[in-house]
């Protein structure tokens, strides 16, 4: 399943968990944590719920609620709604035990919900091996705000500052073979940054990017979505894989296994799996 754009919705206003549901992100977060202030978090988590409890509510992207500084409580209430999330985002996540933590809790609730790990602390970056490699996580997500916030690091267009702990971060998901998804870009309406942020991003190895606004998932989706060039290869090195060992040849070109696990990549980029043709 493809995990290109993560659009995140503020949980204690309805209209706009609504309208993110009908975007074409590829993950809605419902969130609980940063985008509502303590006070009013209760409140949020009715809206949450009002929302999954909504017989009409049919989304096409999956739904993710990013728990609050209670995710006891959050998952209490989830539990009673009507349709559960597909995905649950833990932030600040600091260790694999906080991650198996909170999947116990989902668990005693009567939820089965795999977890985004969000890496934005110093420890959390530092540990995020042991995190993509917890049982529960799906996917790790880079925090680059709050981890400039932790760190006292000044934030500089050139990104310089989180370039380790950028790399460290999808170097964690490749090897624990979970999904990585990069920080958001805070000016929503610099379209041309977003783009070379992206583009960055891909480069970098991460498999989707972090949205704060709606006008921010289509070129998100774009970026991350492979070229017909680059399907039509990789479809061809995975079709030529199913009756070959070793190293192969395709189209004068030889393919390995490395080559092999980028074909599928690309695949699984553009929402295809190895069994379809293509």
């Amino acid at each position: 399943m493809a995990r290109r754009s993560v659009l995140f919705a503020p949980g204690d206003q309805q209209e706009l968990l609504y309208k993110a549901a009908k975007t074409s992100a590829d993950i809605v977060v419902f969130d609980l944590e940063d985008a509502v202030g303590p006070a009013e978090t209760p409140a949020a988590r009715t809206t949450v719920k009002s929302v999954l409890d909504d017989s009409s509510f049919d989304p096409d992207p999956e739904i993710c609620v990013r728990v609050s500084r209670d995710p006891v409580a959050d998952c209490e209430i989830l539990a009673t709604a009507n349709l559960s999330p597909s995905l649950v985002m833990l932030p600040k996540a600091a260790s694999a035990t906080a991650v198996e933590s909170l999947s116990e809790t989902l668990t005693d609730n009567g939820l089965d919900c795999p977890i985004i790990a969000l890496c934005e602390t110093a420890r959390g970056v530092l540990n995020a091996s042991e995190i993509a490699d917890a049982t529960p996580t799906t996917a790790i997500a880079f925090g680059g705000e709050d981890l400039a916030a932790d760190l006292g690091a000044t934030r500089t267009a050139a990104g310089t500052e989180l370039q380790y702990a950028r790399q460290r971060v999808v170097l964690a998901a490749s090897a624990a073979n979970v999904t990585a998804i990069d920080t958001v870009y805070t000016d929503f309406e610099d379209t041309d940054g977003l783009l070379e942020a992206t583009s960055s991003a891909r480069k970098l190895g991460y498999d989707g990017k972090m949205a704060i606004h709606p006008a921010q998932v289509e070129p998100i989706n774009e970026a991350f979505t492979p070229e017909q060039s680059e399907i039509e290869w990789a479809t061809t090195v995975i079709e030529a894989a199913k009756t070959h060992d070793g190293v192969f040849r395709v189209n004068d070109e030889m393919i390995d296994g490395p080559l092999i696990k980028q074909a599928k990549t690309i695949l699984n980029r553009a929402g295809i799996t190895d069994e379809q043709d293509g």
